[in-house]
C-alpha cells in the first residue's frame, strides 16, 4: 500500500489486545453493537496516538483536541482525562509496548435505539476503543516519498462540516483519496472554498519554495498536532515559514515539500500534479526539520 499510512507489518500485532469499554479482548472478539452510533452514522472522534520510547509524545495536546471534539458535537464521554491515561497505560502494559506503536483512540455516541441519525436515541452509552499497534511507517518511504495530485473535493469551512473536528466521518475524505488513486498519486490536494491549497486528505501539507516553508492559513484543514509542532519548530529555530492563501501552481513550482501526520511523521514529497520535484529525498529543509522533529519527541519523552 503506498501513501503516507503505509506501515511495516509486525506478527506482535496478532495477539495484542484491545481496550473496549474497560476490558482488555482479543482482537476477535473485539466488537460492537450493529446499532452503534459510529457503525450507523459515523457518530464519534478519535485520535491517532504515537508511543515513543516508553512515552505518548504530545499526548495532552491530542488529549485537548480529543474532549474539545466531544465537547462540540455533544457527546460525554464519561471519563476523565486521568481514567483516560490510566486505561492507555494499562493497554500499553498488558501488551508489553514501549516503543514504536501507534494508537486509535475511538469515542462513539454508543449504542442506539435505533439506527437513525438522533443523537436522543443513544442509550447512554459512549463506545471507547483503544487499539495499540507495533506499527512503523515503511523504511522505503523517507527516500522514495509521496506523489500528491489536487483532486476536485473541497475542505469545507466550520459552518458547513468543521475539517478541526477528528470525526468519525470521512467520507468526504476517502472520495478525495479515490480521486487521487486514479490520478496515480498516493494522496490528494484538496484546496479550501476559495481555491487556496488547504491540505491533504489524510495529512497536512507544506512545501519550501523561494527559500521559505509554505502551508494554508489552516482555517480549512485539519487541527493537526504534528502540523503545529512544525509551525513551532520553524519560529524556534529560525527557519522562514508563511501561513498563507496559495494557489495550487506554487507547490507545483517547490524545492522541496512534505506532510505531516502524527503516524508519519514528516514524510517527504516527490512528485506534485506530474511535476517532479528537484533534488534527493528528503530535501535539506525537510531533512533538518526531521531531525528537529525527532529531538522534540526525545524531549517529549524524557530523554
Amino acid at each position: 500500500m503506498a501513501g503516507s499510512q503505509d506501515f511495516a507489518v509486525d506478527p506482535r500485532n496478532e495477539t495484542a489486545r484491545v481496550w473496549l469499554n474497560g476490558e482488555l479482548v482479543r482482537k476477535a472478539d473485539a466488537k460492537v453493537s450493529i446499532f452503534d452510533a459510529g457503525f450507523t452514522v459515523g457518530d464519534g472522534v478519535w485520535e491517532g496516538l504515537r508511543l515513543h520510547k516508553g512515552a505518548l509524545v504530545f499526548l495532552g495536546a491530542h488529549l485537548d483536541r480529543l474532549y474539545a471534539g466531544a465537547e462540540a458535537i455533544g457527546l460525554d464521554i464519561g471519563m476523565d482525562r486521568r481514567e483516560m491515561i490510566d486505561a492507555l497505560d494499562l493497554l500499553l502494559r498488558a501488551n508489553g509496548m514501549e516503543d514504536g506503536v501507534h494508537l486509535r483512540l475511538m469515542v462513539t455516541r454508543g449504542p442506539k435505539s435505533a439506527a437513525n441519525q438522533d443523537p436522543r436515541n443513544a442509550l447512554g452509552r459512549p463506545t471507547i476503543v483503544i487499539l495499540a499497534e507495533w506499527k512503523t511507517p515503511s523504511p522505503s518511504i523517507a527516500v522514495e516519498g509521496l506523489k500528491l495530485a489536487t483532486v476536485s473535493i473541497r475542505c469545507s469551512p466550520s459552518d458547513m462540516f468543521d475539517m478541526r473536528l477528528n470525526s468519525h466521518s470521512r467520507l468526504n475524505l476517502i472520495i478525495a483519496l479515490q480521486q487521487a488513486i486514479a490520478l496515480g498519486a498516493d494522496e490528494g490536494i484538496m484546496l479550501d472554498p476559495n481555491g487556496f491549497v488547504s491540505s491533504c486528505n489524510a495529512t497536512n501539507f507544506f512545501w519550501v519554495r523561494e527559500g521559505e516553508v509554505r502551508t494554508s492559513r489552516g482555517d480549512y484543514c485539519f487541527n493537526g498536532v504534528t502540523r503545529s509542532n512544525v509551525i513551532r519548530l520553524c519560529a524556534d529555530h529560525g527557519i522562514p515559514l508563511v501561513l498563507g492563501d496559495f494557489s495550487p501552481d506554487d507547490p507545483r513550482g517547490a524545492d522541496e515539500a512534505f506532510v505531516t501526520g502524527t503516524f508519519g511523521g514528516l514524510t517527504p514529497v516527490r512528485e506534485i500534479d506530474g511535476q517532479v520535484l528537484p533534488g534527493t529525498l528528503p530535501g535539506p529543509v525537510t531533512a533538518r526539520l526531521r531531525g528537529l522533529y525527532e529531538a522534540l519527541k526525545d524531549a517529549e519523552a524524557g530523554l
